[in-house]
């Protein structure tokens, strides 16, 4: 039996409209960027599928892409590199994903939410953590999506370029496979060597 759709999650505007939720992927990947997204969704914007990108399916996810981007009232994506997340550590380089994908928005939003609990201000505009607000609120759900499915975007490309460690489809995640192809293969540009590559502490740090 076919499940029935969710109820569209509401917005938040806590500080009125133009509100921007953001969110990122990619925190825990043994390689590829972190990614973030900004969205500004109308305020009748509505989705019956509307949620947390990790509680939909791949497809659903695809799917909702286009029309997030195409209904939006702005939507941006910002990224920080493997190596910018050695040098500065994951939680900084996800903030500062955050930030560059708020630099991308092309109207300037009158307040941010973020799903979890750390941020750091974005010039003088007001701003509210929420943990688990991906699956709170319309925005920051938009936003999780986004990021989600522009960062498997690039990974699937990266994994046209470095065959054999299977990130078409786990997408940089430290699966089995992935570990097992570091072993054998190494390392490549991509991974973020301040993670443990391997279960073993001694190889690549």
């Amino acid at each position: 039996m076919a499940k029935q759709p969710m109820e569209s999650l509401p917005n938040c505007y806590r500080f009125g409209s133009h509100e921007a939720g953001c969110d990122e992927a990619g925190r825990g990947c043994l390689a590829g960027p972190v990614v973030a997204a900004a969205v500004i969704l109308p305020d009748d914007f509505h989705h019956p599928w509307l949620n947390d990108s990790k509680q939909l399916t791949e497809k659903r996810r695809e799917a909702l892409r286009p029309i997030i981007e195409r209904e939006a009232v702005a939507w941006a994506v910002g990224l920080c590199t493997p190596e910018e997340i050695d040098d500065i550590n994951i939680l900084h380089a996800s903030i500062l994903a955050m930030h560059r994908a708020l630099d991308g928005l092309e109207v300037r939003p009158g307040s941010i939410i973020v799903d979890g609990n750390r941020f750091k201000p974005y010039g003088d505009l007001p701003w509210e953590t929420f943990v688990k607000g991906d699956g709170r609120f319309g925005n920051i759900a938009a936003a999780s999506i986004l990021a989600k499915t522009h960062r498997d975007e690039m990974m699937r490309r990266l994994a046209a370029e470095f065959p054999g460690y299977d990130w078409e489809i786990n997408k940089g995640y430290p699966t089995k496979t992935h570990r097992a192809a570091i072993a054998r293969f190494g390392a490549t540009p991509h991974h973020r060597m301040t993670f443990r590559l391997l279960d073993e502490p001694t190889l690549f740090g």
